[in-house]
């Protein structure tokens, strides 16, 4: 069991070395760590690394940082980020009504429900996404910078 996980820890240690070294100046791999991390904050299953990949196409990323930038929302984060996403998006909307009797509820209401859950949803992921691509663009563009002058100077 032992041997497995060293394995494995040695394969993630080589894969993240790998992911380091991409090519592209500082600016570019940060500016698809960012995109990514910005898609991958919206409940589009499926779409998220198509779409960071565009958007890392309009403002001159790396694509493949921002497909794995995406990486943020998986089967394990789902929950806890569409959850807060949806909570930042219900305090800045407000809550909304909501209905009590879930018994009596009409197709108009239920039409409704799912707009203002999605709204804030929404709201809340553009929200996250847009601070948290910030912040990680800024952290790894300090990182990707610092890399490079290593590579420069050895």
């Amino acid at each position: 069991m032992m041997n497995i996980v060293l394995k494995f820890c040695q394969k993630l240690k080589i894969m993240i070395f790998w992911i380091w070294k991409q090519d592209g100046t500082p600016a570019e791999r940060a500016r698809g760590v960012a995109v990514g991390i910005f898609s991958g904050c919206f409940p589009f299953f499926g779409l998220q690394s198509l779409i960071g990949i565009c958007l890392a196409s309009l403002v001159r990323g790396h694509h493949l940082l921002a497909a794995m930038g995406t990486w943020i929302s998986n089967p394990f984060t789902y929950i806890p980020l569409y959850l807060f996403n949806y909570k930042v998006g219900a305090f800045i909307l407000g809550k909304g009504d909501s209905l009590n009797n879930l018994s009596q509820l009409t197709q108009k209401q239920m039409w409704n429900q799912g707009l203002l859950i999605s709204n804030r949803i929404l709201l809340g992921s553009f929200i996250v996404g847009l601070i948290s691509s910030f912040l990680m663009g800024c952290i790894s563009y300090m990182i990707f910078k610092k890399l490079h002058k290593r590579k420069t100077f050895l």
